[in-house]
């Protein structure tokens, strides 16, 4: 899972569309804390990034780094590390200089690389520098949009070379993508998996609107941008310099099915997704899930619970429903170190084991002889009591840009609530069943009929899965460095120890062994 974004100002004399992707990257930093960048366009058409493998304070040095990307439009991006590596050269925005100067911020995962791959070597000729879907997918419009052979590339160009990408392609995603010096657009998947929002505001200097793109409205919300509403399934929009959106379908929606991991999990409280409130989805699973913690224990049982303790951040919310439900006293009883983050987004198992650790403290004096309910949203990590989960166990992988570990590192795979209550050590595990999770969440829903994305509950996914990716995925997340490389060759990098300005990186860990072999 990643974040993206993307901005354009109504100005095109302005130089600061940096200052609010900068912050627009603080309000998604829960989508990813692997690395992050920026990339901008000036007027003229030149580009500056900077981009590298840490929190955005860490890449931006505090936001010192601003002044030196000037442009009146631009790219952000959040890195969630994906199977694969977490290279610095991964890092994002992408670029190619040909043709036009295209930059990419990607968030998914496509389901058919390797059939792509072997396009772009063997008919497209063009160079893979990373093990990156997300750099894939730009090559791929890169070469769709090279077939203009013009000068100048318009908006009707960047949508056929949508059209022709979106044939290409299978998976679930969102992203951004600008056009040195023209436009910036944006476009989602067929089934509408991965999120993406537009909003506008008025121009500060009066010289018409100013448009952003963005993961969750959070990040729009939070510069003052309106009028925010999603793009569809299938849908593109292009924003070109001084003009305003052209919204277009670049395939057919397929379904309408956005990953409800956003809702349960990923997403802040107060973005609103596909018009779903997330905050009130989370009350909403709270009150079902109280329904479904009574029928299991019975209300003798729930009459002796203590205190009802939520797992911070994201089970905060299904806790307060839990407890204002069952009539029993709502507690904080953990002590989070707000310098531990988020610890599900960790690119290995045992970092996450030892990342909960030092996150989460109990305080001791609110579970000392006490009957407690602990409520989460996810995964079973606590060792008290009663176990209760906002959402079904998690007993399949995820397939669309989130690696959760392997199958048999799932704490449900191939157990019942029993085993797995006496593998954690608690008295009783409840968890919300999908139904109940699905109607929480469609209840909310502006559409008549609202499916969502659940194959990690199930293992019944959206989009065609091949038996091969699937068992492909098992053996790259099982590599004890899969994700944890280090090498360098981004296009601009930041690293531990900085000069003044941005470093260009002069290691070249990651070209691709295309251009190793003895074929040409």
């Amino acid at each position: 899972m990643c974040g993206v974004l993307a901005l354009i100002s109504g100005n095109v004399e302005c130089d600061d569309a940096a200052v609010d992707l900068h912050e627009a990257l603080y309000a998604l930093q829960h989508r990813g804390q692997d690395a992050c960048g920026i990339a901008t366009s000036h007027k003229s058409g030149r580009i500056y990034s900077c981009k590298g493998k840490g929190l955005a304070s860490k890449v931006f040095r505090d936001g010192a780094i601003i002044p030196e990307l000037p442009g009146f439009m631009g790219l952000g991006h959040l890195r969630y590390p994906t199977a694969g590596t977490s290279s610095n050269a991964e890092s994002q925005p992408f670029y190619v200089s040909s043709p036009y100067g295209l930059l990419f911020s990607h968030n998914g995962n496509l389901l058919d690389t390797e059939k792509l791959k072997e396009y772009l070597d063997i008919k497209a000729h063009r160079h893979i520098n990373t093990d990156s879907d997300s750099e894939i997918m730009l090559q791929v419009f890169a070469s769709q949009l090279l077939q203009t052979d013009k000068r100048r590339v318009d908006e009707e160009d960047l949508f056929t070379g949508l059209e022709n990408m979106y044939k290409m392609t299978v998976g679930g995603f969102a992203f951004c993508g600008m056009v040195a010096g023209f436009a910036i657009f944006g476009a989602r998947d067929p089934n509408g998996i991965r999120p993406l929002v537009i909003g506008s505001r008025p121009n500060p200097d009066g010289k018409g609107l100013d448009y952003m793109l963005a993961s969750e409205s959070v990040a729009l919300d939070q510069l003052r941008f309106t009028s925010i509403e999603d793009i569809k399934p299938g849908q593109a929009v292009i924003i070109p310099k001084g003009g305003s959106p052209i919204f277009r379908q670049v395939h057919p929606q397929l379904s309408y099915t956005p990953d409800i991991f956003e809702f349960c999990y990923f997403s802040q409280p107060n973005s609103i997704i596909d018009g779903i409130s997330v905050y009130e989805s989370r009350q909403k699973m709270g009150l079902k899930l109280a329904n479904t913690i009574r029928k299991t224990l019975g209300q003798d049982v729930v009459d002796k619970i203590d205190i009802v303790i939520p797992i911070p951040d994201s089970g905060i919310v299904p806790a307060l429903s839990v407890a204002d439900a069952l009539g029993r006293p709502y507690r904080h009883a953990f002590s989070r170190n707000r310098y531990i983050f988020r610890t599900f987004i960790m690119p290995s198992q045992e970092k996450r084991r030892k990342g909960v650790q030092s996150k989460l403290n109990p305080l001791r004096s609110e579970f000392e002889d006490k009957n407690v309910l602990l409520i989460d949203d996810r995964e079973v990590g606590a060792k008290k009591v009663y176990f209760a989960s906002s959402s079904p166990p998690v007993t399949h992988p995820h397939i669309y840009g989130i690696d959760l570990a392997t199958s048999t590192e799932l704490v449900a795979y191939k157990r019942d609530r029993k085993s797995i209550a006496a593998s954690i050590n608690a008295d009783e595990v409840i968890f919300l069943s999908l139904k109940d999770l699905e109607a929480a969440c469609a209840e909310l829903s502006p559409r008549t009929e609202q499916r969502f994305e659940v194959g990690v509950f199930c293992g019944t996914y959206v989009t065609p899965v091949s038996q091969g990716y699937l068992e492909n995925l098992e053996k790259t997340r099982s590599k004890p460095n899969a994700m944890e490389n280090n090498h360098n060759g981004a296009f601009v990098t930041i690293g531990d120890s900085m000069t003044t300005r941005p470093i260009v990186s002069e290691q070249r860990s990651d070209i691709s062994l295309h251009n190793l072999l003895d074929d040409h």
